[in-house]
């Protein structure tokens, strides 16, 4: 007999999801409404939690709330729906939606009456699959390049030149001759690289149906060039975000690609910070990735247990309740109207609320679960081209016949 649908699915979701903590959890009581999330962070004291358990009690029913880090918890779903018993409400990294979707582990927003209604459409669209909408995202992050106001300074650099490739290269230039450390970002061999390497891929104008494109060798030569010239240092290839925050928090470089999830860190450094878009090649923001989770409602035993679980999660995501569970995970709001509230409480989210609104979901562009096929030989290109390995063009013609082929 084949393969059921959800296990031939597994290695897809587990190679889509990027970042992980530690898991927790109990085993749900008799009877309970079970609700499943990535935030093993948020105790039953927080803010989450409770609403959570307030959303559970508007809709009549108790919760039972489980914790488990990103990459287990798509382990755990996946093997759970196959066995009938997966949570009433699941909270999941947003690339995973398609494939649970289109795995069947999923009910659409038509069925389960889940309100998006007042959701950005380019954060909603992670969740269109084939024109139906499964869930809701609870907020996003996305990526833009730190600054330290000191070595700019220093170097005679004005942020506000850097608008495009050309005026980021110009600025590098002059860090470099100030004998500072230009630019440090993400390069490692994993969902990682991929996502942080995306903005100057899809800020060339290329399309990741397409990674040999001309646009595309010019996104990965610029990478390149920056290692060649000394801008940026070899450790990228192995960074991660959280190695390559490491590297700029030593008050050494110019420039780091990196996350609304370091703005404490940011106010933690000890020097001055400012936040810029990442420039696209002849000007303007580029798309970045939109990293966060959705509040999605599995497939369960009855219609009605459904609808009930679509009450809780509309709950989850309104905007009256919302505020406080993006604050906490240092999200922009999916919803316009609260991010204005994030702005009016925090002036210096207004760069990161900017960024999101031509933000881009990694599924987007109806790749659904064919992203993690391409991801992986685009992850792979970047690392031959910036090793040494191959030519930006050849790496690049050597992942988008990996791509092509895959199944």
């Amino acid at each position: 007999m084949p393969r059921h649908p959800i296990v031939r699915l597994l290695s897809v979701a587990v190679t889509a999801t990027a970042l992980a903590a530690c898991s927790s959890g109990t085993a749900p009581a008799a009877g309970a409404f079970t609700v499943w999330d990535p935030y093993p962070q948020f105790d039953a004291g927080s803010a989450w939690a409770k609403v959570v358990d307030k959303c559970g009690a508007d809709a009549g029913v108790k919760i039972t709330r489980q914790a488990f880090d990103t990459t287990d918890l798509t382990n755990k779903v996946l093997l759970a729906a196959q066995q009938n018993t997966a949570p009433n409400v699941l909270v999941v990294d947003n690339p995973v939606v398609s494939t649970l979707a289109e795995g069947g582990v999923l009910k659409s927003n038509a069925d389960t009456g889940l309100d998006a209604t007042q959701v950005a459409p380019n954060l909603l669209a992670a969740g269109d699959v084939k024109g139906q909408v499964y869930g809701v995202p609870v907020g996003a992050n996305t990526l833009a390049l730190y600054y330290n106001k000191a070595v700019l300074t220093a170097a005679g650099v004005d942020p506000a030149s850097v608008k495009d490739w050309a005026g980021l290269d110009a600025a590098l230039a002059k860090v470099h001759a100030a004998g500072k450390k230009g630019i440090t970002f993400s390069a490692i061999g994993t969902e990682e690289g991929s996502f942080q390497f995306l903005p100057w891929f899809w800020g060339s104008g290329a399309n990741l149906t397409d990674l040999a494109s001309a646009d595309a060798v010019s996104a990965l030569a610029q990478w390149k060039s920056w290692l060649a010239k000394g801008y940026a240092p070899n450790s990228v290839v192995g960074n991660t975000q959280t190695t390559s925050w490491q590297e700029f928090a030593t008050g050494e470089y110019a420039f780091a690609e990196n996350g609304t999830w370091q703005l404490q860190n940011a106010k933690k450094a000890g020097f001055d910070y400012g936040v810029l878009p990442i420039p696209a090649r002849t000007g303007g923001a580029a798309p970045a990735p939109t990293g966060g989770e959705f509040v999605t409602v599995p497939v369960q035993s009855s219609p009605d247990a459904e609808k009930t679980a679509g009450r809780i999660a509309s709950c989850l995501t309104s905007p009256a309740n919302v505020l406080d569970s993006d604050t906490a995970l240092t999200y922009v709001s999916a919803v316009p109207p609260v991010q204005e509230k994030q702005v009016a409480a925090q002036p210096e989210l207004k760069v990161w609320v900017d960024a999101v609104k031509v933000a881009k979901g990694r599924t987007g562009d109806h790749l659904g679960t064919r992203y993690p096929r391409i991801s992986e030989p685009l992850w792979g290109a970047v690392q031959a081209a910036l090793t040494g390995a191959k030519a930006p063009d050849a790496a690049l013609a050597a992942a988008q016949a990996t791509a092509a082929s895959a199944k």
